[in-house]
């Protein structure tokens, strides 16, 4: 199978509040927008996609409606630091405050209105300990 593209489709009860915001706060355009499904894309790099979509459709089967749960999406970006100035600014909840992991991200995780966190990255050097687990050449992306 040769895949062509690959983004995530959060399931909600509430398609454009949510759908806003990542309009809103993380610099996302409608690409198609419906009562029930969003496809937005980043203005920043066309590679970047999410989708909101309505849980209840008919198009889901039965057995998988509902809202998304314990999920956590992952931003990788250039200046964390920066992100969490404007979160706070902006009043984004902040679940986990910045800070730096020895595994090799500094970070703060906040969330959507339909409960999704979002995980706002900055790869780092890890620790000793950590880049022992990665593969040969794979800390070095």
């Amino acid at each position: 199978m040769k895949c062509k593209q690959f983004y995530p489709v959060l399931m909600t009860d509430r398609v454009e509040e949510t759908a806003n915001f990542y309009v809103d706060n993380f610099r996302f355009a409608k690409a198609f927008d419906s009562d029930w499904y969003v496809h937005l894309q980043s203005t920043e790099d066309d590679n970047v996609n999410l989708a909101i979509l309505d849980g209840t459709h008919e198009t889901i089967p039965e057995a998988g409606r509902g809202k998304t749960a314990s999920l956590l999406i992952n931003f990788e970006i250039e200046d964390v630091d920066a992100e969490y100035e404007r979160a706070i600014e902006i009043g984004l909840p902040i679940l986990l405050s910045l800070r730096d992991e020895p595994f090799g991200q500094r970070h703060f995780i906040t969330r959507d209105p339909s409960g999704t966190m979002i995980d706002i990255i900055k790869p780092i050097p890890p620790s000793e300990e950590f880049l022992a687990q990665f593969a040969p050449g794979a800390a070095e992306k």
